[in-house]
């Protein structure tokens, strides 16, 4: 099965203004330590930070500190959907499909 991406964000408050931040840098971090996800202090070519939890990988663009949208790709859907959604409502944060624009978590 194809990986899948998402992406984590906090919608705004009215359409077209811009996205509110998820969080500072180290927010973010605290919030996905929470759920046994963790980066491995590597960064990658793209520029971005990776996190890993169970059954999927949250990148974070390097050197930013207020991050306002993160990439999830979801390795194993049966083990990450559960997952994601728990941060996503114990955040606040939506999960968007880019590929459709649907917005659900």
């Amino acid at each position: 099965m194809p990986k899948r991406q998402i992406i984590l964000m906090r919608p705004a408050e009215t359409p077209g203004d811009p996205l509110e931040p998820i969080g500072t840098r180290k927010e973010v971090a605290a919030a996905l330590a929470i759920h046994n996800t963790s980066i491995d202090g590597k960064t990658r070519s793209t520029g971005t930070d990776a996190y890993f939890g169970p059954g999927f990988t949250v990148e974070l663009p390097h050197g930013l500190d207020e991050i306002t949208q993160a990439m999830a790709t979801i390795d194993e859907a049966d083990i990450a959907w559960p997952v994601l959604s728990k941060i996503c409502r114990a955040t606040g944060w939506k999960m968007v499909d880019p590929e459709s624009g649907r917005s659900f978590g």
